[in-house]
């Protein structure tokens, strides 16, 4: 290990990429309306999965969903679905790839309401990220009490694969709650900014 680099959490070891995201994304306030949406789907897209395997598929969704934008998404057809099932960039699992569709129009419906969905998500932490102390990974939990809750109001508003844990993970990467250990260099980066 080189002496010089910062300690991070021990889940993004050992892979390039995964250590990129891990310093430049996971646990960074997300707030922009459409990456959140893309955000969402590619969690969707992980369930069951480690989230390496969509992070190395993640230009395959942006290249094969239309850079994964939900007003493209939402108008999404049979011949779509069976597009996008022969797509190796992606993981071809049809109820996932349906879920972005439903996903992309719930998320419509919520805007032609005059509901923005960054608004709507970030006040439930009251625009601010939840700061956990985490000193190990064992420590954090799959899911919380606050995923389970708005878990249920995603459904309620037409959203699909968004169980708590899903939720939990989502909240988590974009920043709705930092949960970096406490010795990880950019846990207090993004408490205190960089």
């Amino acid at each position: 290990m080189d002496l010089h680099e910062p300690f991070r959490c021990p889940w993004c070891l050992g892979d390039r990429d995964y250590q990129q995201y891990h310093d430049t994304e996971w646990g960074t306030p997300l707030r922009d309306d459409k990456a959140l949406f893309s955000l969402l789907v590619l969690e969707g897209a992980q369930a069951g999965l480690s989230w390496i395997t969509i992070l190395k598929r993640r230009q395959g969704y942006l290249a094969a969903m239309d850079n994964l934008d939900p007003d493209k998404i939402a108008r999404y057809t049979d011949v779509d679905i069976l597009r996008l099932m022969q797509d190796g960039r992606i993981i071809r699992n049809r109820r996932k790839i349906e879920s972005a569709i439903t996903n992309a129009r719930a998320f419509l419906t919520m805007q032609e309401k005059g509901v923005t969905f960054s608004h709507w998500l970030w006040n439930w932490v009251d625009g601010q990220p939840i700061i956990n102390h985490w000193e190990r990974l064992f420590e954090i939990p799959a899911q919380t009490a606050l995923s389970e809750k708005i878990s249920k109001e995603l459904v309620q508003k037409g959203f699909s694969f968004v169980g708590p844990t899903i939720v939990y993970a989502y909240m988590q990467s974009a920043g709705l709650v930092n949960d970096h250990l406490t010795d990880c260099y950019r846990y207090k980066e993004l408490i205190f900014g960089a």
